[in-house]
């Protein structure tokens, strides 16, 4: 076995709870029931990982069956790395028989006719997944174990969620080959981001929905209207916002958990009014900016602030549109403005 091949397997079992190697390495399925019962799963990580090793050495184990273990790492410990959305689109509406087969073989095609010096891993899981590892090297270097990337794909959806290594001048290869793989003929990026690669797919995949429901008044806590010193108006009036507040707040967000996103943008693009006699533009062009949220969860924060009293109630559809308008590229329409149909990275 190669030692760079030795070294990353063992890198890869110290990078898991050891509790959880052994359920791991199981679900690796590379070394057998017998070798795993003779590993001591009791002592300290470094010992266990020299010791996967031995028996990886004793399987003649290679690079691919090294980068299927983190494969596997990375599939249950997805949020450590961060997850960017891509639509892609057909001509047209036709829908086409998927095989997974020539969709592997037109993929490690397409990279391959292109740079030689590159590692291709496939694993496929039970919810129509495909994760694709692609560890990168150039033409007179081997490829970067180290820093590979990943795709996640979802066969019969236009949708991937990539979350790509520091080479960032390999992503229009990439894409391409994901298009020509699924025939597909265009890829553009969501501009969705998160740890969270579920919450990315319950927003893309619409299987996050704001419930509508009927608000029922419910008595809060705290302040002792009874009290003859207190103020019964105001006190009504200061309830009386409170449940406006919530009821907005559960027609926008529902009452459910929300999704956790990390990042969102688009292009914002509207006219200035103003009043003529001032003359305070001499053209009249648009104003055009670049909007990005950003926060450790996005859409509950976006949630609190009404609440909290730092917005008014309810928010605008600048806020409260991300989750809804994901799937068009956030294609909304505004008396005072309007958003692009397409998105372009800046």
């Amino acid at each position: 076995m190669d030692e760079t091949v030795a070294e990353y397997i063992r890198r890869t079992v110290l990078k898991i709870p050891r509790d959880e190697i052994k359920t791991m390495l199981q679900k690796w399925g590379f070394l057998s029931e017998a070798q795993l019962q003779n590993l001591n799963f009791h002592q300290i990580k470094d010992n266990i990982s020299q010791e996967v090793v031995q028996l990886c050495e004793e399987n003649s184990a290679d690079i691919k069956q090294a980068a299927l273990l983190d494969i596997i790492y990375n599939y249950i410990y997805q949020d450590k790395r961060i997850w960017s959305v891509y639509q892609m689109k057909k001509s047209g509406e036709e829908l086409e028989y998927f095989d997974i087969t020539d969709f592997k073989k037109k993929f490690k095609r397409r990279i391959r006719s292109t740079l030689k010096n590159v590692t291709i891993t496939f694993k496929e899981y039970e919810d129509n997944a495909i994760w694709i590892r692609v560890a990168w090297g150039t033409p007179h270097k081997k490829p970067n174990q180290y820093k590979p990337s990943y795709v996640v794909y979802h066969s019969q959806t236009p949708y991937v969620f990539i979350s790509a290594s520091v080479l960032k001048s390999n992503m229009p290869l990439l894409c391409q080959a994901l298009i020509v793989a699924s025939n597909y003929h265009d890829i553009r990026e969501m501009e969705l981001r998160s740890h969270s690669l579920n919450s990315l797919k319950d927003i893309v995949f619409k299987r996050y929905s704001q419930n509508f429901q009927t608000y029922t008044a419910k008595p809060l806590q705290g302040g002792n209207i009874e009290s003859q010193n207190a103020d019964r108006r105001i006190v009504q009036e200061n309830r009386s916002e409170k449940e406006r507040i919530y009821r907005l707040n559960q027609e926008a967000f529902g009452s459910g958990p929300q999704p956790k996103l990390e990042f969102a943008q688009y292009r914002l693009e509207t006219m200035f009014k103003s009043d003529p006699k001032m003359d305070v533009l001499d053209k009249k062009e648009p104003f055009r900016c670049l909007v990005k949220f950003s926060s450790p969860h996005l859409l509950e924060s976006l949630k609190s602030l009404a609440p909290a009293g730092m917005a008014d109630a309810p928010l605008s559809p600048l806020l409260t549109c991300i989750p809804h308008k994901a799937r068009n590229y956030f294609k909304i329409r505004e008396k005072k403005g309007s958003f692009p149909e397409s998105f372009v990275s800046p």
